[in-house]
């Protein structure tokens, strides 16, 4: 059996350590000390002491560690034909000037944003 089988496999036969591995590539800022939540079926929380920064680990980590010039974000429309990359840190750059433009608006932490 393959390696992505091995895993696949895994995941399925025991989520819990599965998702429990994975949890640890992740930067926390507290980890978590529950990997499922089953207390309230079928409402299972995954993770749910644990306490992280999604843009963190999605931009900022990797511009911290050296992949700042390397494609984020590739945006392709057949429709309009319209074609940008973003790098890293273009991305971070225009997630930063977005939060500026929110918290210009009075847009605080805890507060969801809507369209």
């Amino acid at each position: 059996m393959g390696r992505y089988a091995e895993e696949f496999h895994r995941s399925i036969t025991d989520p819990e350590a599965f998702w429990g591995d994975a949890a640890r590539g992740i930067d926390w800022y507290r980890e978590p000390s529950v990997i499922l939540d089953s207390s309230n079926p079928p409402f299972y929380r995954w993770f749910s002491d644990g306490e992280l920064n999604t843009c963190y680990n999605a931009l900022y980590r990797h511009v911290r560690d050296g992949r700042g010039d390397q494609a984020a974000l590739i945006y392709d429309s057949p429709v309009t034909g319209t074609s940008r990359r973003y790098s890293y840190r273009e991305l971070l750059d225009q997630v930063a000037r977005f939060a500026g433009v929110l918290q210009g608006l009075g847009v605080t932490k805890g507060d969801r944003v809507l369209k």
